[in-house]
């Protein structure tokens, strides 16, 4: 497909008088080391972790870090970005029944423990009846049959960042998890010195569109370890977020999920995106304290979880919604 996008580019740029200089696309690739990018709740091991090549691209649009202004060409006429209240639903307790089986699979009951516990007040992950857990390079190699008994019943497998990372363990975990059973959805860490549209053509470029797949998660945080360290405006955000759930929901049918934590989400979320359903990082207090008003569909709530089938700690997870809510969910977003 490359290929072919490089022949007809060359057969434009001959047809029109005024096309001059090299397409963006000419670019040499080069080999690039796995990303240093990290959602704010991982601690890098001590061990080393498997190393895989990813192919870079970089083209003329290409921003360093620290510049105050970005190339973003693909624009939005008009963003509207309305606050909206909504209103906080306490799911019912599951019960201590067996486990559900039959098409849809089964959905395995919490026995995941926590590294440093957190007292949550009235309403704790254990009130949920579906959990999971996200995951990349970092938690090495996964017995996922034993993690999803355990406890795991869907799991968000780090992607891409940038333009030109992959996670190395990407394709070993979205192929074992699928194997093991679980609902797996991919993640994009999103960098903010890169265009939005490239972002979004790298992760359509390596993350399957297959049936039965979670939609895609967009993760979008400040990183402190980011070799980027530009922080653009509100609107710019706003409108870089835009472009990239909008490609990305063209491409597979789903509307994209956001992925976030407190600090970005106050400085520049606040009523963001009412039609988009939220992920939320929480792991000092429930979500309807830390972002008052948002609805959310997952709340990470640890960082520091521990589970049979993976070596040191991995994040958990919570669906908002009982089983028969999952299954719904399930079956309205990923068939």
């Amino acid at each position: 497909m490359r290929s072919r996008a490089f022949f007809l580019t060359g057969l434009v740029c001959l047809g029109l008088a005024g096309c001059t200089g090299t397409s963006n696309i000419d670019t040499a690739l080069q080999i690039s080391k796995p990303s240093m990018e990290t959602t704010s709740s991982v601690v890098r091991p001590d061990v080393a972790v498997p190393v895989a090549e990813a192919r870079a691209g970089i083209d003329n649009h290409v921003v360093e870090a620290g510049m105050t202004a970005i190339a973003e060409p693909d624009r939005l006429a008009a963003p509207a970005f309305e606050q909206v209240e909504v209103a906080m639903v306490t799911p019912p307790k599951p019960t201590l029944r067996p486990e559900r089986t039959g098409r849809r699979g089964q959905v395995y009951r919490s026995r995941f423990s926590d590294a440093k516990p957190v007292s949550f007040g009235k309403i704790t992950p254990k009130h949920h009846a579906v959990h999971g857990v996200d995951v990349s390079r970092w938690q090495g190699n996964i017995n996922w049959p034993k993690l999803r008994e355990h406890g795991a019943n869907f799991a968000y497998i780090k992607a891409t960042d940038g333009i030109d990372h992959i996670d190395p363990m990407f394709r070993q975990n979205w192929n074992a998890a699928h194997a093991a059973g679980i609902r797996r959805g991919a993640y994009h860490f999103f960098y903010w010195c890169r265009r939005a549209a490239d972002q979004a053509d790298w992760f359509i470029r390596n993350v399957p569109k297959v049936k039965g797949a979670l939609p895609p998660v967009l993760d979008v945080e400040w990183n402190h370890q980011s070799s980027c360290k530009w922080r653009p405006s509100r609107a710019e955000i706003l409108e870089k977020m835009q472009v990239f759930l909008d490609r990305l929901e063209r491409h597979y049918g789903q509307r994209p999920i956001i992925y976030t934590a407190p600090d970005f989400y106050a400085d520049n979320l606040k009523g963001a995106f009412p039609n988009h359903p939220f992920w939320l990082r929480s792991v000092a207090a429930h979500p309807s304290k830390v972002y008052p008003g948002r609805d959310w569909l997952f709340w990470q709530y640890s960082g520091s979880g521990l589970s049979g089938g993976v070596d040191g700690r991995i994040d958990l997870n919570v669906f908002n919604g009982d089983e028969s809510g999952w299954w719904r969910w399930v079956d309205r977003t990923s068939g």
